[in-house]
């Protein structure tokens, strides 16, 4: 369950998601203290998370021994259209074939899923360079 309560400055918003403390506010800009994430920002972190954990699950049920995932993504609005860039960079795929199946994967998470009506979602998924 989240629960939420409006607080001071104006626009600082204390929530419990689930018995985890989170503060969201708006910035300066638009009257807020910044005392945290606005609420896309929180809208794209819940999709940032669901990335990384969807992909790191797929590996575990592959067995696929040293995979790391990250993840960067910027929400903008553009001639009225919410988007999202979604890039997503993995190490320890074992092959072009496990690539491929990690790019169709991400772009049916759950959470994905259920922006994709309101959000334009464009996501690149490559192989991080491994340092020597």
């Amino acid at each position: 369950m989240i629960r939420a309560v409006q607080a001071q400055p104006p626009f600082r918003t204390e929530i419990d998601a689930a018995g985890h403390p989170l503060v969201a506010d708006e910035g300066p800009q638009l009257g807020g203290a910044n005392a945290g994430p606005g609420p896309f920002e929180l809208v794209v972190s819940g999709l940032a998370a669901c990335t990384l954990i969807t992909l790191r699950m797929y590996a575990q049920r592959k067995d696929w021994a040293g995979f790391s995932v990250a993840a960067q993504l910027r929400h903008r609005t553009e001639a009225g259209r919410r988007l999202i860039d979604r890039q997503v960079q993995v190490k320890g795929v074992p092959d072009a074939a496990g690539l491929e199946r990690l790019r169709d994967i991400v772009e049916r998470t759950p959470v994905t899923l259920a922006l994709k009506p309101g959000f334009e979602i464009t996501t690149t998924v490559t192989e991080a360079a491994t340092t020597a």
